[in-house]
């Protein structure tokens, strides 16, 4: 299985980012995925997961301003994120069958 993350950058606050996840290798239409993030010196923490059917659930620190979605044809995951905050920025990471991402950078400046 391999997971591959894109999409990350800089951005100032208020703006918009949205992030790709391609996941290969295995069944991913049968099966949740979910980002997380991690920004410097602080623990790796769940922001949203999309189970199969399609059902979502939010951390409380991003629900309203990020929207995670699946497209079961490319095998992919998006994180959209708008109304970006300084508190954003972390490396985000993209889990799914058991595998993480190498995780992209989002900066988000104030």
């Amino acid at each position: 299985v391999q997971v591959v993350e894109s999409g990350g950058g800089l951005v100032q606050a208020g703006g918009s980012l949205r992030l790709s996840c391609v996941v290969s290798g295995g069944s991913f239409t049968d099966n949740a995925a979910a980002w997380h993030r991690q920004a410097p010196g602080k623990q790796r923490e769940l922001v949203a997961t999309i189970r199969w059917g399609g059902s979502t659930n939010y951390a409380d620190s991003v629900k309203g301003r990020f929207t995670i979605s699946r497209d079961n044809a490319k095998n992919t995951v998006y994180l959209q994120m708008d109304s970006l905050k300084a508190e954003d920025t972390a490396v985000y990471y993209c889990y799914s069958l058991g595998t993480w991402g190498q995780g992209t950078q989002v900066t988000v400046s104030s």
